[in-house]
Parts: C-alpha cells; structure tokens; sequence
C-alpha cells in the first residue's frame, strides 16, 4: 500500500506541475488521442516456451506539441500531463490478461493469475532530433501486488518522408510482488504440479532489445511491423518455472495500425 500511495502521490506532483493556477487553462488548447492496437505472435505467457497469437489494445492521450513525436509499441496506455514537444510525462496504465491451467498446461497446478491491469506514471524525454528515453513505473492492481520498471531507448530515422525506422535497448525490473504472481511456486502449487519449489525476491527481469519498421499510411493512420527480443534475467530466470518448463528467451513479432484524433478544447 506505501508503493501505491507513492505512485499516487507522483501522478499526483506530475498533475500540479503541469497545470497552470487555473484548472480550465490547463485542459483547453489542442489535444490528441490515438486508438489503435497490434496484432502479437508471443510466448503464451512470460516465461513460456510455446507461442501464440494475441491482440493488445494502443491508446494515448495528450496535447498537442511543437513537432512530432515518436510512439512505440512498447508504450503502454498513457496520458500526458505535462507535453512541451521535447518533454512528456503523465499517468501510465497497462491491462494484463489472466492466466490459468485451463489455457496453459505448463501452470498446471500453478495459483491462477488473474485479469487485471497496473497503473502508474512515465516520463519520456528527447535528448536528441533522433533519440527517445522512456520509463515508466507502474504498481499491479489484481492481477499481482507488485510494481514494475520499464526502461527503453531509441534511435529512430526517416528513410522517406512517410517510412521510418527505429530501434533500441530495454531493461525490465520487478518486486517481489509481482514474481510472487508469475514465478513463485509454493509448497502446495509444488506438490500440485511437480515444479520445484520457489519463492522469489526482487530484482532485475530482463534485458532485450526492439527494433520496428514504421508507415505513415495518411495524416492520421499509422501502421508498423516490429520485433522485440527479451532475455530473462534475475528471479524470472531463476524460477522452477521456466526452468523446467519455459525459456529465459522471449522473441516477439507482430504488426500494428492506430489512427490519430486531433480536437481542441477551449
């Protein structure tokens, strides 16, 4: 409950930043929201050997800045406090599907995971014309009772007015919170499923690296083809889990579209 009201109280900082002495001044302007969603061929869960097709929603919410930004499909739900055009930072969610033994036999005898989500903040910032650093911390909510950092950089280029390129470096960390959810096996869960038991601490989660092909298709509509490659790290590689029934390596490739929606508020 300290790490939420904590995150709480930062979404709560980043707000009274960003907003002026009136709150009305604040919401009017230009704004934008982009609605999309991409297409996944992954591992059936973090930590999994086999793979599957999936679909995972795209939406960000902010105000319209001097120039054009760079979005990743790594970017999970967000909106922007505070947007000047070379600075963003605001609130960060993220939904999380459940997980049980009647759609994956690997977690058989495994404490189910249930659908949930996780909310926080991110702070993105551009150093150069060409590069993004994006994190974000975000605390579980029913699904798992921990919080998790993402850390991403990239380096993105034009080929063409339309087509860009991009790519970069990742880093993921986690309590113990939350490998408690997906890596921990108890006694009980030990003896029902014949993994060997474990309980996990904190600690880094993986390493990896992101690369994607991006089509400006209209004004609004923008579509992509990416890959991803995670290296499990720490008490996710550790765990009886995907020692004996996963791989630490966690490849990633898909396609998305989302389409861009400008509106101002006075």
């Amino acid at each position: 409950m300290k790490i939420a009201r904590r995150i709480g109280a930062a979404m709560a900082l980043v707000a009274m930043g960003a907003a002026p002495a009136a709150a009305e001044s604040w919401f009017s302007g230009d704004w934008y929201i982009k609605v999309g969603g991409a297409v996944l061929n992954a591992p059936k869960f973090e930590g999994a050997s086999g793979r599957v097709f999936s679909f995972q929603p795209m939406i960000s919410i902010g105000k319209a800045g001097p120039s054009a930004r760079f979005s990743s499909r790594n970017d999970n739900i967000s909106w922007a406090f505070v947007d000047n055009g070379t600075f963003r930072a605001g609130a960060a969610g993220k939904l999380i599907w459940g997980r049980d033994d009647d759609t994956h036999r690997a977690v058989r005898g495994l404490s189910e995971v249930r659908f949930g989500g996780e909310a926080g903040v991110f702070a993105e910032i551009y150093p150069t014309d060409f590069m993004r650093l994006r994190g974000e911390v975000r605390h579980g909510i029913r699904s798992h009772d921990g919080v998790v950092v993402d850390l991403a950089a990239d380096a993105f280029m034009d080929v063409t007015d339309t087509i860009q390129i991009s790519g970069g470096p990742r880093a993921s960390w986690a309590s113990a919170g939350y490998y408690d959810a997906y890596y921990g096996v108890d006694a009980d869960e030990a003896l029902a499923s014949g993994l060997g038991r474990y309980d996990p601490g904190s600690g880094m989660k993986s390493w990896g690296v992101g690369g994607a092909v991006t089509w400006k298709t209209t004004d609004q509509l923008t579509t992509s083809v990416f890959a991803e490659y995670q290296r499990l790290t720490g008490p996710a590689a550790d765990s009886s889990l995907v020692r004996q029934r996963g791989s630490r390596n966690q490849l990633l490739i898909g396609a998305s579209a989302s389409y861009r929606f400008d509106f101002s508020l006075r």
